[in-house]
């Protein structure tokens, strides 16, 4: 059975990797006798609507009768429940088997689908976006006790970014801006402003 491995972090610098989802999924496909056909790896927020890797993902495996997508847990196809039961929909209807190593679910069974994973995975679905709602208000109320207490929020007025760190935080726009894409384009990829995508290519000559 050939099969591909998606692999997705939140994080646009050095502080996540792909690295760990790629090998824990590789050791899977090697112990069940899987050939790898390709790896995509995508840095972008789960809470990003439009995620091209993906996308470019389960349209490759469709166009080229992959059996098999291999994701380390379901949360890597996205926070909220919507997106998660779209891209379930799409490899129900494109008859592409998934595989959540965390959750140990497959989609399919014995080449049918298995109608109790597939409430299994809307639940979890269901879950992981309440637990992001949870933060996000949990973040919100420490925000407004730390202004009640007189906390100042953000970085210190006048405070700047150094050169370093601005190639550190902007790599994947700079790694993107190199592979030759357009400012606006590069903005898409990486879930940032055109604005910021400007700044970063004047900064550094791209």
């Amino acid at each position: 059975m050939n099969c591909y491995i998606y692999a997705r972090v939140s994080s646009l610098n050095d502080r996540q990797s792909t690295e760990r989802q790629v090998m824990a999924l590789s050791d899977y496909a090697k112990g069940q006798g899987y050939e790898i056909s390709g790896i995509y790896e995508e840095h972008i927020s789960g809470a990003a609507k439009d995620k091209k890797v993906l996308s470019a993902c389960l349209s490759d495996a469709k166009a080229n009768n992959v059996d098999l997508i291999l994701v380390s847990e379901l949360s890597r196809c996205g926070r909220a429940i919507w997106e998660v039961l779209a891209t379930i929909k799409y490899c129900v209807d494109n008859n592409i088997d998934l595989f959540f190593q965390k959750e140990g679910l497959r989609l399919f069974q014995d080449g049918k689908v298995n109608s109790v994973m597939a409430i299994y995975i809307s639940c979890l679905g269901f879950c992981a976006e309440k637990e992001r709602e949870n933060i996000y208000f949990r973040l919100s109320q420490g925000r407004e006790l730390a202004k009640t207490k007189g906390v100042k929020m953000g970085r210190k007025v006048g405070s700047v970014k150094s050169h370093e760190q601005k190639a550190l935080e902007y790599q994947q726009v700079i790694k993107t801006l190199k592979k030759g894409l357009s400012v606006r384009d590069a903005a898409k990829v990486c879930s940032v402003s055109i604005s910021t995508v400007q700044r970063i290519k004047k900064e550094f000559t791209l």
